[in-house]
């Protein structure tokens, strides 16, 4: 049996922030249980639901030394869905509203957490074969594995898989903050560890000491060796592209599915759609505000308003685009002035804009199955989620050519009849107008052609099956 061990600062259904969470609470479940034992470590957050601290069990605690003193380091533990989850326990770094305080907090909190997930495997009696980190919250459990921890037989030839999430967040301070709170020798602060722009930087410890990088997609994994995508770190990207893949992101098939879906006005599946579908639609343009009108095209957006996910450009065009026929739903949460952008245009063209600025799972789930096409015009995407659920969902995703969105929706081409999507290729607003307006054209000009390629869409595979196949590959290949 191989030992898998996940060291993560968030996981469904525990503590969520985003598409990582998703990621660490669902791979660990498709791995194949007959040759894998993964179990999974994560911050025992004080502001977790009571219902989740309601299943663990204190299992025990030790002191740890830490940042110049002695730390507690409480155990508990809890099974879910056949998974084990630990979680580390601590009031001083984990008594929070939410699980990220921001900087410089956090470079203490998951500096301890990075060395007390190790620390805590002879007591729990768990030595795994490969230990897999995620972002720059764990980027130090490779770094402390190779520096702190090689003395002991019982960590000697564990492998370290590092996982990036999103290369944009690397836990970058300066160097003696992290040196004092770390206990890290001064040799690992040099510009081939450490290092980074006379400051130091977590992810890069842990892309440096790691045995294998992998990152969520496969464009994303050759996009982040170029100095556009590569956040500075490029040149180790370039450097380390020998151990580094891209394994795309799945999704939830059991929570993301249209013919069971208990959020969704009416069910449907891919013999359905066609006369079920649009039933959603019109009950969510009832429900938000939008005019009733079952033939209209009903866009939406469910996402974080950042100019990451390319809001500017719809800023720059969303005038002109309002004035076709179509309608935008657009459900999220983000920076001040995207906030107030879709609340002013949902003022401006009532009837046709509808601004939810909050976030709603049940809502989500509305949108994606209400709306005829969904828009993602993202500067960059390592992954995306929302893509693959509006795929799952028969709702046509729009897309910008970057990341994971260029890996998982193929462009309408009505030569070939081919295509489950549409996307245009430069961050340009005009291009993307261009492209929303191609999709409109489809949508009412070839209702059959628009039906097609729904078909084409539902019968897509991104569940989490097939990337876990993948990741026991690399596994496999670590382990040798």
């Amino acid at each position: 049996m191989k030992k898998i061990l996940f060291i993560a600062s968030e996981a469904v259904p525990f503590i969520k922030t985003g598409g990582l969470a998703d990621v660490v609470g669902s791979l660990p479940k498709e791995l194949d249980k007959r040759y894998f034992d993964c179990r999974v470590i994560l911050p025992y957050y004080s502001c977790m639901a009571q219902k989740w601290k309601d299943m663990l069990q204190y299992k025990t605690n030790f002191y740890m030394d830490f940042n110049w003193r002695s730390n507690y380091v409480g155990i508990f533990e809890c099974e879910y869905e056949g998974i084990k989850f630990y979680f580390i326990d601590n009031q001083d770094y984990f008594t929070c509203d939410r699980p990220y305080a921001g900087m410089p907090y956090d470079i203490g909190r998951f500096s301890f957490f990075s060395k007390a997930a190790l620390s805590i495997l002879p007591t729990i009696g768990f030595r795994p074969d490969v230990i897999h980190c995620h972002d720059w919250q764990t980027g130090l459990v490779p770094v402390y594995l190779n520096v702190n921890f090689q003395d002991n037989e019982f960590y000697r030839g564990i492998k370290t898989v590092m996982t990036i999430h999103n290369l944009k967040f690397q836990g970058v301070w300066d160097i003696k903050t992290i040196r004092d709170v770390t206990g890290l020798p001064d040799y690992v602060f040099t510009s081939d560890k450490l290092e980074f722009n006379k400051d130091a930087d977590m992810l890069k410890g842990g892309l440096v000491y790691a045995n294998a990088i992998t990152t969520v997609s496969r464009s994303y994994a050759e996009e982040i060796k170029m100095p556009y995508y590569g956040e500075g770190l490029d040149g180790l990207m370039r450097a380390r592209s020998g151990d580094l893949r891209g394994i795309v992101n799945g999704i939830d098939y059991t929570d993301w599915n249209p013919a069971t879906d208990k959020y969704i006005y009416q069910n449907y599946d891919p013999r359905t759609f066609r006369k079920e579908k649009v039933k959603n639609k019109t009950a969510l343009q009832k429900d938000m505000g939008l005019t009733e009108d079952p033939d209209a095209m009903l866009i939406g957006i469910v996402s974080r308003l950042t100019d990451q996910k390319g809001f500017d450009l719809i800023a720059y065009v969303m005038d002109e685009m309002c004035q076709d026929a179509v309608q935008f739903i657009v459900l999220g949460t983000g920076e001040e002035r995207y906030e107030n952008m879709f609340r002013h245009f949902a003022w401006k063209y009532g009837g046709k804009v509808s601004a939810q600025i909050y976030y709603s799972n049940e809502i989500s789930h509305k949108i994606y199955a209400g709306s005829d096409a969904f828009l993602m015009p993202s500067q960059f995407e390592p992954c995306g989620l929302s893509q693959l659920i509006a795929l799952r969902y028969g709702t046509l995703p729009i897309v910008r050519e970057t990341g994971g969105l260029r890996d998982t929706v193929y462009p309408y081409n009505e030569f070939e009849g081919t295509g489950t999507g549409f996307s245009f290729t430069n961050y340009n607003a005009h291009e993307m107008m261009g492209t929303v307006r191609y999709a409109e054209q489809v949508y009412y000009d070839k209702p059959h052609e628009w039906n097609k390629m729904v078909d084409r869409a539902m019968a897509e595979d991104f569940s989490w099956h097939k990337s876990a196949l993948q990741y026991q590959e690399l596994y496999d290949w670590l382990i040798g």
